[in-house]
């Protein structure tokens, strides 16, 4: 029977996450909503229901492909659920067109099938395009119509067959937590006991999530739909391809994302959805207000016919079939954006109260799925696509609700970014785009000194991140750095990769202070570190260890950078947010888990020449090396006091400093006047990436993600089976012999770059997928990292990426891996 279940909202989220949690055993679940049966209210009532399933996030693109399969299969009263009509993609500039090669290799790493069109194609295709206006397309069959009030009432019959419960015209006026824990909501029609809650509230998540105390960071966003006169184009067209259904389709779905356009059929009448409008939030406390500008429903809003001209010019110069229409009707309808436009997913920091929101239709039942066997086994898993039947664990990080910084949830800053979201929703984005629509809050102590530098700013986690600085463009090293084609060679510069040869040759100050601190103390610490660490962290006080965290299922959760600084003290190093908060997770008995991260600072000391460096500031306990075990002593560098650990992840020498951040600008200025004669450099994060690649450097993030375990990501190493109980150690244990493997790639032509995402392919069969990129300016070679079978593992094996329609062939080559 499982817990007692909540979920708020009765929209197609919430009835396809009731479906999957009965469907799993979790019966004795209540879905509550304000609104009428069916037809709720909220963003699923006025949805057009548009599945094109390719995006450039993996994560995005399985939910999205889930979401077809189940929806494919599912029908209402013997009306089908889902129309497979098809996605058309078009191009009305080159840049576009160049883009759709991309997204052809995203939908082939994928493994769904997809077929660039030219022009005459697109309109054979859809004959209501005018061909002249189009350089090409992409053609996904697979993608198709969802029929989301049709969808939800299934899934909500199915669930209620199982005996889950749906209570309609109910409002939800409190939710009941007790001890840091859920205990149920308070309703219009009284109380309602539960163990779990689940807000899948849509745009009233941000209220809801208020009354348990969590914050919801999302913005609902007006979208202008409109439904044209009928067409007699469309109509004979139907009529010829004997369409029988009047509510059917028999073009595909199309997309004129240069217009940020799409278009769908309504029987004879065409769909138009405009995103170059204006950004239009709306207040989450005024949903149910009545007016003027309010529509039929509090997810609607007044038609703006002003917004609307831009696009509907761009409609009909598309679609000459649109001349002589008009606009019948349209609607500013209201749907959940986020800072980054993706979900926000999982268990918040009051036990058992979860969210399952700013989810579309797109990826409805692939997120419920995810967020059910989260919920029922831990871990967020899908389908498997061979059709087993099998879970397929799934990485959820980018999805998590709790991956935002706190310096940007402050809701303006919300709202701010939701608008850009909106506003960059079909812009071709580039995945090391850097930021230009503002800098980011946070700020370290070295910040005046990066701009004094001209530092070229990136945001990590909130931070500003300096990607590579303009004054070392006079560097000589910049002359050995091998230009790049247009797409790798944008957000680069040849400066980071001379920055990167400073760091393997001489020396140079890297800043680190965007990754997350922890300072974990208390007679519970080391027993808290041990439950969750894969190695053996009772060492020497002084002694500094690598160890990952898992999961039950033996996925990789965290990577961790352990000094131990006293018995019962301390110091953890994580890349993000989310490794912290799984440490955090785990607390019990006498620990304190704190992040000090905004109150310290970490530059690093890197390169051959770091010694000498130091040794003109710091006593001998700090310049010590040569020895087996990476060590940590507080020091002094010159006047100011910083603990000193030695090592770097990217095998040179070198030496972390950390000290508070009020001596963060000493700390950089003592350290650059005194390796001025050494031709000391500050190094960006591009440079990092560089170096970390070409030295075999594997960490979460970089490489390897939560749906990975140990030995699959090459780090068999860092899991001691000699080591007593922790957590996932019997899945790890047991699984060290994987069907797949993450391998380093280097392409036979060193010119050729590739930035992520990319198909790797076997001959014709695409066998995996690029994960993180980067040339290397040390040896003059392009590096790639993709998991791939176990068989196509070994060094030498001849592989190719495609690469905006070209292949680039390549091998696999053996890397010490750190």
């Amino acid at each position: 029977m499982g817990p007692r279940v909540v979920i708020v909202g009765a929209g197609i989220v919430g009835c396809a996450l009731a479906d999957e949690l009965t469907a799993r055993g979790w019966t004795r679940v209540t879905v509550l909503d304000q609104g009428e049966p069916v037809r709720t209210g909220g963003s699923t009532s006025h949805a057009p229901g548009l599945v094109f399933q390719t995006t450039g996030h993996p994560t995005m693109t399985r939910f999205a492909r889930a979401t077809a399969t189940k929806y494919g299969a599912l029908r209402i009263d013997g009306r089908a659920c889902f129309r497979p009509v098809g996605g058309l993609e078009v191009a009305a500039t080159r840049e576009r067109l160049t883009d759709l090669r991309r997204r052809h290799g995203w939908a082939t790493a994928a493994g769904i099938e997809s077929h660039l069109l030219d022009p005459g194609e697109c309109a054979a295709l859809h004959p209501l395009i005018d061909r002249d206006v189009v350089l090409g397309g992409l053609h996904i069959p697979s993608d198709g119509l969802a029929v989301p009030l049709g969808a939800a009432e299934a899934q909500a019959r199915a669930a209620t067959a199982r005996g889950a419960t749906f209570r309609h015209g109910v409002r939800v006026t409190g939710v009941d937590v007790r001890g840091g824990r859920v205990r149920g909501v308070e309703t219009s029609e009284g109380p309602v006991a539960a163990d779990v809650v689940v807000s899948a509230a849509g745009m009233w998540g941000p209220l809801l999530g208020a009354m348990a105390g969590v914050g919801v960071p999302l913005s609902p966003m007006a979208h202008q739909y409109a439904w044209t006169t009928p067409l007699r184009e469309l109509d004979v067209l139907q009529k010829l391809r004997g369409l029988v259904d009047p509510g059917g389709a028999v073009l595909p779905m199309l997309r004129h994302q240069d217009a940020d356009l799409y278009f769908r059929e309504h029987g004879d009448r065409l769909g138009v959805g405009a995103y170059g409008h204006r950004a239009m939030p709306a207040d989450p406390t005024g949903l149910d207000r009545s007016g003027p500008d309010r529509g039929e429903m509090p997810s609607e809003r007044a038609f703006t016919e002003l917004d609307f001209e831009p696009s509907w010019a761009a409609a009909q110069a598309l679609l000459p079939a649109l001349g002589d229409a008009k606009v019948e009707r349209g609607v500013n309808g209201l749907f959940s954006f986020t800072p980054d436009g993706l979900p926000l997913l999982g268990e918040t920091s009051v036990a058992g109260f979860w969210l399952a929101e700013a989810v579309w239709i797109t990826h409805s039942a692939g997120v419920a799925q995810a967020v059910a066997s989260w919920m029922v086994d831990g871990v967020p898993s899908l389908p498997a696509l061979d059709g087993s039947g099998a879970a397929d664990p799934v990485d959820v990080s980018a999805a998590h609700h709790d991956r935002f910084d706190p310096a940007v949830l402050a809701p303006s800053t919300v709202r701010s970014r939701a608008c850009t979201a909106f506003d960059e929703v079909y812009d071709i984005a580039h995945p090391q785009g850097l930021s230009t629509s503002s800098r980011p809050l946070r700020t370290g102590p070295f910040d005046a000194r990066h701009r004094e530098l001209g530092a070229v700013v990136a945001e990590r986690d909130g931070w500003a991140v300096p990607a590579w600085f303009a004054d070392n463009a006079d560097l000589p090293e910049v002359c050995e750095v091998r230009p790049r084609r247009e797409w790798a060679g944008r957000h680069w510069s040849p400066v980071a990769g001379a920055e990167a040869l400073v760091v393997r040759r001489a020396v140079a100050l890297v800043d680190l202070t965007s990754a997350h601190r922890l300072e974990i103390t208390g007679a519970g610490a080391l027993g808290l570190l041990q439950q969750l660490a894969t190695v053996d962290l009772d060492r020497p006080v002084g002694s500094r260890t690598r160890a990952l965290c898992l999961d039950g299922a033996g996925r990789i959760r965290a990577d961790l950078d352990v000094a131990r600084l006293g018995p019962e003290r301390f110091t953890v190093a994580v890349g993000t947010r989310l490794e912290a908060r799984w440490i955090d997770e785990h607390v019990l008995g006498d620990v304190s888990v704190r992040d000090v991260s905004a109150g310290t600072c970490a530059l690093g000391v890197w390169g051959p020449a770091s010694g000498v460096l130091l040794s003109r500031l710091t006593d001998p306990v700090a310049r010590r090396r040569g020895t087996a075990t990476a060590t940590v002593a507080d020091t002094h560098v010159g006047p100011v006091p910083a603990l000193a650990l030695r090592g770097t992840p990217i095998g040179v020498d070198g030496v972390e400093l950390r000290t508070s951040a009020d001596l963060g600008a000493a700390l950089w200025d003592v350290l650059w006047d005194a390796g001025a004669t050494l031709g000391v450099v500050a190094a960006g994060a591009r440079a990092v990436t560089s170096l970390a690649v070409e030295s075999g450097l594997r960490t979460l993030g970089s490489g390897v993600d939560a749906s990975l375990t140990p030995a699959e990501a090459g780090l068999g190493h860092l899991v001691d089976p000699a080591k007593g109980p922790f957590l996932g150690r019997e899945a790890a244990l047991t699984a060290t012999t994987p069907s797949r493997r993450l391998v380093t790639l280097a392409l036979d032509d060193p010119g050729e770059v590739v930035v992520g995402d990319e198909p790797v392919l076997a001959g014709d069969d695409c066998v995996g997928r690029v994960a993180v990129a980067e040339a290397s300016a040390t040896e003059d070679v392009s590096l790639a990292l993709a998991v791939v079978p176990a068989g196509l593992a070994e060094p030498g094996t001849a592989l190719s990426v495609e690469y905006f329609g070209r292949r680039l062939p390549g091998r696999v080559v053996d890397r010490e891996v750190r």
